[in-house]
């Protein structure tokens, strides 16, 4: 602060001191302490540098050890299939019974007790108890099995049920503070000599929390010494355990504890591989078990013309259907030798984890903002007192000032613009997050009708959360990684408002906190004051521009509609002589424009109004703004690179002519954003409708010239996804494929929507709206026309400005601000934020609906001309707007009337219709007039 004051909460407890205050001892690291998980980071997770990876309770990750070891296996050894008898298959099937042997070690259980069933992943084996388990119906003889499952359960527990429920049994929901009630008061033991099977489902660690649920309850329940429902039933009640969670940070003694059935997920243990899991079945209980399908490999015989079929003696080879994973099977293999050679054993990672679990919920628990209120909202069912009731996994929302939640989708882009890696959501656990966060059943359907599913960014619904934040350590996580976190939480909620913004590098150089010795692991509140710019003050003298005069020549455009253009003169079209005009396209290089690159000429009246009043006067709040008008036009050719800035360009069927008509790939056809790669911004096409080609620049680059249509006998069709969609294309080539790789330093290629191919809108055209033709799109997220709004832009930059004390408002100019939004129309004229009170506009002969507010991700906080990121534009947003990061509004063709030329031109004069629940009165009294005649 300004005057040096402590914020409250500013100073946390220093890690060394928070260890000797603990009322039990507390392990970290694995015999070295910090130095020695430091050289274990560096050494086996190196690819993790500059990154914080809080999110082991989803996957943990591989140490390089582990697949080294496990590649020279393979390089040395022939595995071949099991079910064969020559050599190569015994000794797979050899080193697969070896695997067994080592998992029922690892749970300090034996083959005597256990037998190993390797199935896809821990839902697989949930899903096969629950199709296997001897249940017997509800009937006029017999009240039928009972299905019962901790509501604190993972999906894939509750999904049993469906199964339950096809053979007519009964499932029944247990809230955790009905066990624990039942615990306590002792249920009478229910009558052990009926052989009527029920089941009781639950969770040993939360998947939500972390909270530890008592493993005692497997005996006392499978000997009726306590009954999972009120009214004890009559029959045998077995324990499935699902272990998931609870195994991937934790030993587990199934000698001291011996459930019936164990679910079980390694890679949530060693990282790798993923998609194998693994039912432990308890030999007592195997017999009971009913196959309903044999595969091959299950089968001792059986007869295709007659039903019959005698299964393989062995638990593992009757339910073990078709051939398993068996090199998988043998990577689990080095993931124990490695685990065990890096930490010791399951009760070190235990401590371990635990001891950050507990430093980084004390330190959260006490970040308070100046009037004392907390910073966050912890879900929890301990105070993280021991690891026996609660594992390494911290579960919260953040909160602002008032108490208000701060929706998790925010926190997530916050992160990760601070290189921090988070879960958020509800975790694949409804009934956790609706007992934690207050969410009743009824709740939770009229999120569902307002739009929200599992697993979306729509976090909040009339200010309730739908889901929360969810943080996890692994054996290899770290105290930087725990205070890199605290960090991030205290300068995005706590920084004093005059505080110098934190600027954040590029990816792999400042995201995790460099490590820091024993006297320095104290995290402060407070942002440092003096911080190195490092975003450039001035920016490269633009080349002159000329637009002749002459009469246009004539381009025919495949697909598309004539349009006129300027004959070139070997300069860039000059865009709206406005000295805080942005110039993506142009910014940070120092060669000139493209010989070639065509502007559209403008019309007379056009031409007049480019000449606006200075940005200050023009998009002052207030009245007297003038009429609406278009002062910048872009397009951006190759989706997420830099922009193409015109003062006129035609319209097509999908938006702006050849707008977002390419994207670039990496290696595995998945679309490349400036989110994973910043340095697209960088990349810079330039298209000539003369020539019919796009240019391409970069710095330190030869331009390199792409045509606009691909060749029909050469293309290679390709497919790849935008926002879920499917999409057809075609490649580019090799060459410009090798120019992009060795520009960026990563395989890729570059793709462009096929000219056959149809990508319809999802977006409502609006109440009472019909369009003539659904509207289609090129490789856009969500609609056709993104607009801003400069007096938007202008009260965003005062905003930014005002919490900068140094009063440097070259941090973020006006023409830096507007490219950093990406859209294709902006305009002068209208008050702040006017444009969300629009329903349609309409510019000459051209109609838009507008579809509503652009909900803005991490992008926008790149630095348009250098690539570098800086994340105060989005948590000044987030401040700003009720804690939703929306800006601009979305347009899509109402109506595309294709008989005269259609052109979008600099100067051109907006239209807008107001929404029908929006007064006049709320806007200057020079735009009532205009509103009402349009």
């Amino acid at each position: 602060m300004a005057d040096g004051a402590a914020l409250p909460g500013a100073e946390l407890l220093a890690f060394e001191r928070f260890r000797e205050a603990s009322a039990q001892p507390l392990v970290y690291g694995y015999g070295h302490g910090q130095r020695g998980l430091r050289e274990l980071r560096a050494r086996e997770f190196g690819r993790l540098a500059g990154t914080v990876y809080l999110d082991h309770a989803g996957a943990t990750l591989f140490p390089q050890s582990q697949l080294r070891s496990f590649t020279r296996d393979l390089l040395e050894n022939v595995y071949g299939n099991p079910h064969s008898q020559n050599i190569s298959s015994k000794l797979t099937q050899d080193t697969v019974e070896q695997v067994r042997y080592r998992v029922l070690a690892h749970f300090h259980t034996s083959p005597e007790d256990y037998s190993v069933i390797f199935t896809a992943g821990s839902t697989a084996a949930l899903k096969l108890v629950a199709e296997a388990f001897p249940w017997v119906s509800r009937g006029p003889q017999s009240s039928g099995s009972l299905f019962c499952y901790l509501t604190d359960s993972h999906t894939s527990v509750v999904g049993m049920r469906m199964v339950a429920t096809a053979r007519n049994v009964t499932s029944i929901p247990v809230r955790p503070e009905d066990m624990w009630s039942a615990a306590k008061q002792g249920a009478s033991a229910s009558d052990r000599d009926r052989q009527l099977p029920h089941l009781f489902c639950y969770p040993a660690q939360s998947n939500f929390s972390g909270t530890r649920y008592p493993l005692s309850w497997i005996g006392e329940v499978t000997s009726g010494r306590m009954c999972p429902v009120s009214a004890p039933a009559p029959g045998r009640w077995f324990v499935l355990l699902d272990a998931a969670s609870y195994a991937s940070t934790s030993p587990l003694d199934l000698s001291a504890h011996q459930a019936d059935f164990v679910s079980l997920s390694f890679y949530k243990i060693f990282g790798f591989p993923t998609g194998l899991g693994a039912l432990l079945v308890h030999n007592r209980v195997a017999p009971l078990l009913r196959k309903t399908y044999f595969g091959g490999g299950t089968a001792a015989a059986y007869l295709a013309g007659e039903d019959f079929y005698i299964p393989r003696p062995s638990v593992a080879e009757r339910f073990e259907d078709g051939t398993i994973p068996f090199l998988d099977v043998i990577a689990l293999k080095h993931g124990f030798d490695a685990l065990e050679r890096l930490t010791g054993g399951m009760e070190n990672v235990q401590q371990h984890t635990f001891t950050l679990a507990q430093y980084t919920y004390t330190a959260l628990r006490s970040l308070q903002y100046p009037n004392g209120a907390p910073v966050v909202r912890i879900y929890s069912d301990s105070a993280f007192h021991s690891s026996e009731v609660q594992g390494p996994v911290i579960n919260f929302n953040v909160l602002d000032a008032n108490g208000c939640i701060v929706g998790y989708s925010q926190v997530e882009k916050m992160a990760s613009l601070f290189n921090i890696q988070v879960r958020t959501g509800c975790f694949c656990n409804t009934g956790a997050c609706q007992r934690h966060l207050g969410i009743s059943d009824e709740m939770v359907k009229k999120h569902l009708q307002a739009g929200h599913v599992c697993g979306d960014d729509v976090d909040l619904v009339d200010g309730q959360p739908t889901g929360s934040v969810r943080i996890s350590f692994g054996y290899m996580s770290t105290l930087e990684d725990a205070q890199a976190f605290l960090k991030f939480i205290i300068a995005t909620r706590l920084r004093p408002q005059s505080s110098q913004p934190v600027l954040q590098a590029a990816p792999g150089e400042a995201g995790a906190v460099p490590a820091e010795t024993e006297a320095q692991s104290t995290v402060l509140a407070t942002v440092p004051t003096t911080v190195p710019a490092t975003v450039p003050t001035t920016m490269p003298t633009t080349m002159p521009t000329t637009v002749p005069a002459t009469v246009p020549a004539t381009v025919p455009i495949p697909g598309h509609i004539t349009v006129s253009t300027v004959p070139t003169t070997g300069h860039r079209p000059s865009p709206s002589p406005q000295e805080d005009t942005p110039t993506a396209s142009r910014a940070g290089n120092d060669w000139p424009p493209a010989v070639g690159a065509v502007c559209l000429h403008p019309p007379l009246e056009a031409t007049r109004t480019l000449q606006a009043p200075p940005e200050k006067a023009a998009a002052a709040p207030g009245g007297g703004l003038g009429p609406h008008v278009i002062t910048n036009l872009f397009l951006y050719p190759i989706k997420s690179c830099a922009a193409f800035e015109v003062t006129q360009w035609p319209v097509g069927h999908q938006g702006l002519l050849y707008d977002r008509s390419w994207m670039v790939v990496n290696h595995n056809g998945i679309c490349l954003s400036q989110k994973q790669e910043p340095r697209l911004c960088l990349v810079q096409p330039c298209i000539d409708l003369q020539q019919r080609i796009m240019v391409i620049r970069a710095k330190g680059m030869e331009p390199i010239e792409v045509p606009l249509e691909e060749n029909g006998e050469w293309a290679q069709i390709c497919q790849s996804k935008v926002c879920a969609d499917r999409v057809n294309t075609y490649d580019c080539g090799e060459k410009i494929s090798s120019w992009l790789s060795r520009f960026l330093g990563r395989p890729c290629h570059l793709i462009k929507q096929s000219s056959d191919f149809q990508r319809n809108s999802k977006k409502s055209h609006g109440k009472g709206k019909s369009a003539g033709a659904q509207a289609t799109l090129s490789l856009v997220n969500e609609a056709q026309y993104l607009l801003i709004n400069r007096s938007s832009v202008l009260e965003l930059q005062q905003q930014l400005h005002a919490s900068d004390e140094n009063g440097r408002e070259e941090l973020f100019p006006m023409r830096d601000l507007i490219s950093r939004f990406r859209a294709n129309i902006i305009t002068s004229g209208a008050s702040a934020f006017e444009e969300e009170k629009w329903e349609e506009i309409s510019i000459g002969s051209l109609h838009f609906q507008v579809l509503g507010p652009c909900h803005r991700c991490q992008m926008i906080c790149i630095d348009q001309q250098t690539g570098q990121r800086n994340q105060d534009v989005f948590q000044k947003l987030s401040e700003s707007r009720e804690r939703k990061v929306n800006f601009g509004v979305y347009l899509m063709h109402l109506s595309l009337d294709f008989s005269p030329p259609c052109f979008l031109s600099v100067g051109s004069q907006v239209l807008p219709v107001l929404k029908e629940n929006v007064e006049c009165h709320d806007l200057p009294a020079s735009e009532k007039h205009q509103n009402v005649v349009s």
